[in-house]
């Protein structure tokens, strides 16, 4: 499975806005919490999972999403290939991160807030892995 951006959308009216995204299927999602940066200048990089699976979505500013599928997650290739991806709070997209991901994350503004879901517990499983933000060759 592949990164997708699922569309969100929004209506306005005399009363205000309604955003929302009727394809997003959120049965899976088990937990959820906000990532915000200190600063639009801070990335978070690199960090994944081979089993869970998370989606994004950008409440407030926008962020620039970089994933790369691990091939060998002891040793990953250093040239793999990298996704990038915009999200910003305009309209309700969700951007889904299968598992076999890690990411690197930086908003685009200082006060971007970014909606994270995963589909198991804190704890539930390890499943966590980290590489030095200069590891890869993008």
């Amino acid at each position: 499975m592949k990164p997708a951006v699922i569309k969100g959308n929004v209506y306005s009216d005399f009363r205000g806005s309604l955003y929302y995204n009727n394809e997003f299927d959120a049965s899976p999602v088990k937990r959820v919490y906000f990532i915000q940066n200190k600063d639009s200048e801070t990335v978070r990089a690199w960090q994944g999972h081979r089993i869970e699976q998370r989606w994004f979505s950008a409440v407030e500013g926008g962020f620039e999403i970089k994933l790369i599928e691990v091939d060998d997650w002891e040793s990953p290739s250093k040239d793999l290939i990298v996704h990038t991806f915009i999200l910003n709070a305009a309209q309700l997209d969700v951007l889904h991160i299968p598992q076999g991901y890690i990411s690197s994350i930086q908003s685009l503004d200082s006060e971007s807030k970014l909606l994270v879901m995963a589909d198991y517990l804190l704890g539930e499983i390890k499943d966590e892995y980290r590489f030095d933000a200069d590891y890869f060759k993008i």
